[in-house]
């Protein structure tokens, strides 16, 4: 909720901010001409970065590989792109980074050590509660743990109950 909160309220104020100080700094058709070359660069740094990571995702396919990484920087490239579109200074630094390759790398390495201890974390079990509420005590990891038998589960459901025969022992 904060993040959104910051995204949506207190960067356009921070960016209106800039481009006042700029505004009057260099004069204010100075400053609309530097936010529509900012755009301009952005629209054709996308369609650059963009047709190179497209190539580099075709080639991972071809190869065989999976394209984790590939996706990862098309993702950061079009969200790139879009802050470079987006009016604003702020916004055009932070674009930047992700469309230039050394600081994608840094950025796209971070993003994906963070989606996969996130991901590690929140994987769903068979009754649907996950490893965070099993961890934090939820109601469902309750619930799995206590009013379940312990046994395994046929998933395709064509097993059928059978009672062990006896053994001498019984």
């Amino acid at each position: 909720m904060f993040i959104l909160v910051l995204l949506l309220v207190i960067v356009p104020i921070i960016e209106l901010a800039i481009i006042i100080q700029v505004g009057t700094m260099i004069g204010v058709w100075w400053t609309i001409a530097l936010l529509i070359a900012d755009s301009l660069l952005g629209a054709w740094l996308l369609m650059r970065e963009g047709s190179r990571s497209w190539l580099r995702f075709r080639g991972a396919l071809g190869d065989g590989k999976v394209p984790a990484k590939e996706t990862a920087d098309g993702a950061l490239v079009i969200g790139g792109g879009a802050l470079l579109l987006t009016p604003g200074f702020l916004t055009d630094i932070i674009g930047l980074m992700f469309l230039f390759q050394p600081t994608r790398d840094i950025i796209r390495r971070i993003a994906l050590t963070k989606a996969v201890a996130y991901a590690a974390t929140s994987v769903g079990g068979p009754a649907g509660w996950t490893l965070r509420g099993a961890f934090f005590g939820s109601k469902a990891a309750k619930y799995a743990r206590t009013k379940t038998p312990n046994r395994d589960y046929d998933v395709e459901g064509t097993a059928t109950e059978v009672k062990p025969e006896p053994t001498a022992l019984n």
